[in-house]
């Protein structure tokens, strides 16, 4: 019925599959590995907010701006900017995707020099005041109708109050 030369050439042919499978998942494993080990430099490059952590973060929405910058992280706050940094500078006067945020806490809307805003800015009008900056950076297609900026916002009120601090400590 069967030759015993045939059962070893298909048992041998499965523990070398097995084998090659194996090495490849180990190798995968080993070049894609999400394990510990990156040291405590290492962050996530994008944060994606999801509804648990947005329903948490109104939770927490009863307290003002100006009380949470009386307390905020201005080290926190340039860790946040980090999410602003592909598309605006810190630097005066250096404008990038988005306009230069030196200087932005108490400038009028729309009006960093060099730096073409979309209609909507512009014609939002008023002063980017700390309680101002906390409604745009909650949702800016929201607080400016028309904005070009694509940014979905920052949902935790502490980070928005820990980044506006930072804004106004690098202007002073």
């Amino acid at each position: 019925m069967f030759d015993t030369m045939t059962v070893t050439k298909v048992g041998g042919a499965l523990c070398g599959a097995l084998l090659v499978f194996l090495l490849v998942k180990w190798a995968g494993d080993t070049i894609y590995s999400t394990e510990a080990g990156h040291g405590d430099h290492a962050g996530a490059a994008y944060v994606i907010e999801v509804e648990a952590a947005e329903t948490e973060a109104h939770d927490t929405e009863t307290v003002s701006i100006a009380t949470l910058l009386a307390s905020a992280d201005i080290g926190k706050g340039e860790k946040t900017f980090g999410k602003c940094k592909a598309c605006h500078k810190i630097e005066s006067g250096v404008n990038a995707t988005g306009p230069s945020l030196f200087g932005i806490v108490g400038r009028n809307v729309g009006t960093a020099a060099g730096f073409g805003y979309s209609a909507g800015m512009t014609e939002h009008g008023g002063t980017w005041t700390p309680e101002n900056l906390d409604q745009f950076l909650t949702n800016p297609k929201s607080f400016v109708p028309g904005t070009k900026m694509s940014f979905a916002g920052l949902k935790k009120i502490e980070d928005r109050a820990d980044l506006i601090a930072y804004l106004q400590s690098v202007a002073n």
